[in-house]
């Protein structure tokens, strides 16, 4: 009795407490904070733009659109082609006649134009020019060199297919044959040069004038067709050769008309008309024959690039007088133009 009697007293009292405390230092472990853990670190990534700002961006420069082509422009045979460009131009032409007697002769007169650029529309220019005549029976062969020009050439584009172009020329009276005591043969080459070029380039066979002659050209130019008119005026002034040439001032006139027609890009017919009349003839002028004098021109042309910048043009044409006296003493002309431009 004394044993079960003096356990003591507070010893269920201690079990109950531990048994009450261990749920709670269970329940302590679980809602504890799990321990800190260093965030992973953040990879930037590529968002899409904002539709605004996709909206306020600039556009791509577009490409520009190729200028268009311009329409074949089909070059006039004596006439002064409507167009300032860079070109090295040798132009002959071969004239075979009748002479007073009935007995043959002829004459081979050959250019060299070379023309530059310094503006879009403003070409300077340089020609030269030399003569070979075999006159008919009473006469010796003779040569001679002719005055040169300087000039220029200024173009403008009214439109797309209509174009005007404005020439001054000068000639350097220092050709051959000229002056008060000329060689008779050289003196006729000379001469002889006037109707195998047509009387289309009177103030380079004047060699004892100084001569001034400005001129106009206006091309319609459109779908393979060219149509072109021309107009000079030349006042010569004498400078030399007095005792033989009484003239001291003298007036001419030329103009024509171009008709060019394109077939197919490399080739081309041209033809063209011609007039020329002295405003105030030489005293050498005593009829009506030799005042003015009509010629027609026609012939074919090839167009090809050598380069990527060289074109070539070679043309022949032939030539008729139409009236005296290039009619009577039985001209033919052939002409044989190449000009090479760059």
């Amino acid at each position: 009795m004394w044993h079960v009697a003096s356990r003591p007293r507070f010893a269920p009292a201690l079990v109950v407490a531990v048994f009450t405390l261990l749920p709670l230092g269970a329940r302590a472990e679980e809602t504890a904070p799990p321990p800190a853990v260093p965030a992973p670190a953040l990879t930037p990534t590529l968002e899409p733009a904002p539709a605004a700002a996709l909206a306020s961006a600039p556009a791509p420069a577009a490409a520009p659109a190729p200028a268009p082509a311009k329409p074949p422009y089909s070059l006039p045979w004596q006439l002064r082609p409507a167009a300032a460009g860079n070109v090295v131009r040798s132009d002959t032409a071969y004239a075979s006649y009748v002479g007073g007697k009935g007995t043959g002769g002829s004459t081979l007169a050959t250019m060299l134009l070379v023309s530059y650029k310094v503006r879009p529309n403003l070409a300077p220019m340089v020609r030269l020019g030399f003569v070979r005549n075999w006159p008919p029976a009473g006469g010796g062969p003779g040569s001679a060199l002719i005055n040169p020009v300087v000039g220029a050439t200024y173009l403008v584009e009214l439109s797309d297919s209509l174009r005007l172009s404005a020439f001054l020329g000068l000639t350097v009276p220092v050709g051959m044959g000229g002056g008060n005591t000329p060689d008779a043969a050289v003196a006729a080459a000379a001469k002889a040069g006037v109707l195998a070029r047509s009387a289309m380039d009177n103030a380079m066979f004047a060699v004892n004038d100084f001569t001034v002659f400005p001129g106009v050209d206006l091309a319609y130019v459109s779908g393979g067709w060219t149509v072109q008119a021309e107009a000079t005026l030349l006042q010569l002034t004498r400078v030399r050769g007095e005792a033989a040439q009484p003239d001291i001032s003298k007036t001419n006139f030329t103009a024509g008309l171009h008709l060019g027609r394109f077939v197919g890009s490399m080739f081309s017919l041209g033809a063209e008309l011609r007039y020329q009349r002295w405003l105030k003839p030489p005293a050498s002028v005593t009829t009506r024959a030799p005042l003015d004098n009509v010629t027609f021109a026609a012939g074919p042309r090839l167009h090809f690039k050598v380069d990527k910048s060289i074109w070539v043009r070679p043309g022949l044409s032939y030539a008729r007088g139409l009236d005296d006296p290039m009619s009577k003493q039985s001209y033919d002309i052939v002409q044989l133009d190449v000009p090479v431009s760059f």
